[in-house]
């Protein structure tokens, strides 16, 4: 063995030869330093297990630093080059697993599933076993200063590497496209593009010395390009820093700007210790006083911004609370008078119809006039109940297969009298009335709420004339319309159909008795039954038609 210790003296040469001692050690002890710190700081605060896979990455990607930077001082001794040699593939596969596993259970906010557990550790085995074996290394050569490997095992770790730069890269695309929101995007991006910033520096350089030295090209300097895929690190922290001051991720907030900015402090004024130049230096503490005082101004700004994210917050829970005793409120007063209203109804209809005895002439106007009240009073509180439970997302609808046909035909008998009161012709149309008009919906909530409102609408607004309601059937919809002669719809009444309490501007005129609900109860029914409503006119005092589109079953 001792023709391994042969030139020692040649490979510190050859180290000096290589690179500046100042870079070699910058770029390993300060970036492994700050990393381990970074994650220490994100596992204890945030106490997730998102954080502790951080944790496990910057760890595994402090002791690859170790391992390597101890390779480079060959002139230790060949014993000590070649054990640190043989875990640096060990430490590179590890901390690639577990920038996917951080990634995953930080966008996700789950644990990594059990499949992709024991996948990850038969991809990662063969590397643990060649590692412990030593079969990777033959044999160290101190006359090159190199190590003599198996290249077919030196090969599989950049497999490894890949497979999980895919892996991050597929975790993004699929929980981007399944975020809810604006902001869970904005962050399932950010984290992925960190991530895969970091793996592709390291795996673009290691790569390149592999090839260098493989391929004699460069080989004097080839390994050299090893040290820049470190910086990736760096880039990974940075990015996370930003989602922890931006968007409060592992709830850290503060810490998050106070981590970042001790970071780069670090960073800088490690770069003093290992530069010699006077103008550095000078340029070096300048950098560092500029960064200390942004920072100090960022932590500032982040505390008053949580600040007022706490009084907003506040404001919006108490909003909140009170919209919600209102709503209850309305609810209960709603149900009372609807409650008035129905037993009212019971009592007028009950005299209309000579239930207690013929009335008298002058009264029978009277009761007749009260009954109609009654019902659009209670018609009235029926729409804020019902578009207020749509609003709170508490409607159930019961959807079974029925005949569209029947159920526009119930509702035209239905108001055939209250047209031919204003003297309105109402008139009927089917096309193919032979041909089945199944829809699969609720019943009830069609009728009553999109039928009945059109129809009823439109003997409303129409003072004179007509209203016509059609049915027919086309590519696989069923199309519902009424068309009337009345007093039309202007281009700005247009914007506030189908919203809630959305009044035309002198529609209150026509009809006082509107709450501005039906239309957006209409809207919300057919929209839960995959079908869609809309409202054409030529103007004011040009008529309008409502058309209501439904999947046919």
């Amino acid at each position: 063995m001792t023709f391994h210790f042969i030139n020692v003296q040649y490979c510190y040469n050859y180290l000096l030869d290589q690179i500046p001692i100042g870079l070699l050690l910058y770029s390993h002890i300060p970036t492994a330093i700050v990393a381990v710190l970074f994650g220490a700081f994100v596992v204890t605060q945030a106490r997730k297990l998102s954080g502790t896979t951080l944790f496990i990455v910057c760890l595994m990607f402090a002791g690859w630093c170790a391992a390597d930077l101890a390779s480079w001082f060959a002139f230790l001794g060949s014993g000590i080059t070649m054990f640190t040699w043989t875990l640096v593939d060990l430490f590179a596969v590890s901390f690639f697993f577990f920038a996917y596993y951080f990634l995953y259970t930080f966008i996700t906010e789950r644990d990594l599933p059990l499949w992709q557990k024991l996948g990850s550790i038969l991809i990662l085995a063969p590397t643990f076993v060649y590692t412990f074996l030593g079969s990777n290394l033959t044999s160290y050569d101190a006359n090159t200063c190199e190590a003599i490997e198996q290249q077919w095992i030196v090969l599989y770790p950049y497999v490894v590497e890949v497979t999980y730069l895919v892996a991050v890269l597929a975790i993004g695309v699929w929980q981007y496209k399944r975020a809810v929101s604006s902001i869970a995007r904005r962050k399932t991006v950010l984290a992925t593009i960190g991530v895969t910033l970091f793996l592709l520096f390291f795996f673009s350089a290691t790569l390149a010395v592999n090839l260098l030295v493989n391929y004699d090209a460069a080989e004097e300097f080839a390994y050299n390009y090893g040290i820049y895929g470190l910086f990736g690190m760096p880039i990974l922290l940075g990015y996370l820093g930003y989602l922890i001051v931006r968007y409060h991720a592992f709830d850290l907030r503060v810490f998050g700007a106070q981590a970042l900015t001790v970071a780069l402090a670090m960073l800088l004024a490690a770069e003093i210790a290992f530069t010699s130049s006077s103008v550095n230096l000078i340029l070096i503490a300048i950098t560092l006083f500029l960064t200390m005082v942004v920072g100090v101004i960022l932590i500032r700004s982040v505390r008053r911004e949580i600040d007022q994210r706490q009084r907003i917050e506040k404001l919006a829970h108490e909003l909140e609370e009170t919209n919600r005793r209102q709503e209850s409120l309305i609810h209960f007063v709603g149900h009372e008078v609807k409650g008035f209203l129905t037993k009212d109804m019971s009592a007028f209809a009950a005299l209309t119809e000579g239930d207690y005895g013929p009335l008298p002439d002058g009264m029978k106007p009277f009761v007749e006039g009260a009954l109609a009240s009654s019902r659009d009073g209670a018609r009235s509180v029926i729409e804020i109940l019902q578009a207020s439970n749509q609003k709170k997302g508490t409607v159930e609808y019961k959807k079974e297969p029925f005949d569209m046909k029947a159920l526009a035909e119930e509702w035209y008998g239905k108001l055939k009298e209250a047209a031919a009161k204003k003297n309105l012709a109402l008139n009927l149309s089917i096309d193919a009335a032979g041909e089945p008009y199944t829809v699969n919906g609720d019943h009830n909530q069609l009728g009553d709420h999109v039928l009945r409102n059109l129809i009823e609408n439109s003997i409303n607004y129409t003072p004179s004339g007509s209203v016509s309601v059609s049915l027919s059937k086309k590519a696989g919809k069923i199309i519902f319309a009424v068309k009337d002669t009345g007093v039309g719809i202007s281009p700005e009444d247009k914007k506030r159909l189908f919203t809630e309490g959305g009044h035309g501007k002198d529609s209150i005129k026509v009809n006082a008795h509107s709450t501005g609900y039906g239309l957006f109860i209409a809207k919300n029914v057919v929209t839960a039954h995959g079908g869609t409503i809309g409202a054409d006119s030529d103007g004011p005092g040009k008529g309008s038609t409502f058309t209501v589109e439904l999947p046919a079953a």
